[in-house]
C-alpha cells in the first residue's frame, strides 16, 4: 500500500532558519511565555497485543501508511503479551511480507497484562516521544498528527486523545460504559486537580525521557489511572487534550475490559494520589523480566 498523508492535519510548516528549536528530550524552557517549537526526529509507537490475530495486520497497515508531520520517523515496538491464538504467526508473516517496514517485535513468555506490555515498550523506546496504540481497530493511527501538533508547536509535554470531545466519528455503544468512563475521569480529575475529559483513553503521548523516569507498577488496565496520577504530580508539566475518533468494539468483537477493571481504576486513583507518592525512578527504566526480543 502507498504511503498517504494524514487527512486529519496537513504537514506543519518547518520553523524559519532564525527560529530557536529544541529537541524532544529537553526540559521545556520558560522564555517570557513564548512557545519554542520542538524538533522531533522519531516517534515510538508502542503496540501491546494479546489475542489480536484477527486485527493485528490491519492496524499495522494503518500505522505503516500514516505520514507524520515534519517527516518524523516512526519506531514501531510491538509487544506480544503471550497470546494464546495465532497473533505471533500473523505478526511474523506480516514482518516477512513487509521487510521495508521495520518492526521491533518483543514477546512476553508469560501473560502479564496490557500495562506490563506498555512497560516493556517504554523500556525499549528510542524516540523522543511515545504514543500507545491498541492492537485492535478502535483508534485510528491517522490521528497521530492531531496528537503531535501541540507538541511540535511547543505547547505540550503530554497529550491525551479524548473520545468525548471534538467532531470526529464515534461508534455508539454502551450507555453504562460511557457513564463509567465519565465517573472515573471525574474521580481522577478530583484527586489530580486536572480537567481531562477522557482519562481512560488509549491515545496518550509522552516525552520519552519523562515517562522512562516514572515508577510504573500497574500491569493491567490500571496503567491509565496510575500514569495520570503520577504525571499530575510533576511540577510545571504541560498536559493537553485533543479530540479523536473512536471505533469501539463489543465484547463479541473482542473487547476485554470489564467491571472489575473499573473497580481497580478507583483503587489506583486512591492509592497513587493519597498513599503512594513514589513517582520517579532513581535511575533509567530497566527492561522487564520474562521478555524476549525476536
Amino acid at each position: 500500500m502507498d504511503i498517504i498523508p494524514s487527512q486529519i492535519d496537513p504537514p506543519a510548516p518547518m520553523p524559519a532558519s532564525n527560529t530557536v528549536v529544541r529537541t524532544g528530550t529537553e526540559v521545556p524552557p520558560a522564555v517570557n511565555g513564548q512557545q519554542i517549537p520542538v524538533a522531533i526526529k522519531k516517534l515510538s509507537i508502542i503496540i501491546p497485543a494479546y489475542n489480536e490475530a484477527r486485527t493485528i495486520h490491519l492496524i499495522l497497515d494503518k500505522v505503516k501508511d500514516v505520514f507524520l508531520i515534519r517527516n518524523i520517523e516512526k519506531e514501531v515496538i510491538l509487544v506480544n503479551d503471550c497470546s494464546k491464538d495465532d497473533t505471533e504467526q500473523v505478526i511474523q508473516q506480516y514482518m516477512l511480507n513487509n521487510p521495508a517496514f521495520p518492526i521491533r517485535y518483543l514477546k512476553h513468555t508469560v501473560n502479564q497484562g496490557k500495562g506490563a506490555a506498555i512497560h516493556t515498550g517504554i523500556a525499549h523506546a528510542t524516540g523522543e516521544y511515545i504514543v500507545v496504540q491498541d492492537a485492535d481497530l478502535e483508534y485510528d493511527p491517522d490521528e497521530y498528527n492531531t496528537l503531535l501538533k501541540p507538541i511540535v508547536n511547543g505547547f505540550a509535554d503530554v497529550v491525551y486523545g479524548s473520545r468525548f470531545m471534538g467532531g470526529n466519528a464515534h461508534r455508539i455503544l454502551f450507555f453504562w460504559h460511557t457513564i463509567g468512563n465519565r465517573l472515573l475521569t471525574f474521580l481522577s480529575n478530583m484527586f489530580c486537580n486536572l480537567n481531562l475529559t477522557d482519562m481512560e483513553t488509549c491515545y496518550k503521548v509522552f516525552r520519552t525521557s519523562l515517562i522512562q523516569q516514572i515508577y510504573l507498577q500497574e500491569k493491567r488496565f490500571g496503567f491509565e489511572p496510575e500514569v495520570t496520577v503520577k504525571i499530575a504530580q510533576i511540577p510545571d508539566l504541560r498536559i493537553y487534550e485533543v479530540g479523536i475518533s473512536y471505533y469501539g468494539r463489543t465484547y463479541k468483537e473482542g473487547k476485554k475490559i470489564g467491571w472489575k477493571d473499573g473497580v481497580r481504576t478507583v483503587f489506583c486513583i486512591l492509592k497513587y494520589s493519597l498513599f503512594n507518592h513514589h513517582v520517579r525512578l532513581p535511575a533509567a527504566v530497566k527492561v522487564p523480566a520474562n521478555t524476549e526480543q525476536l
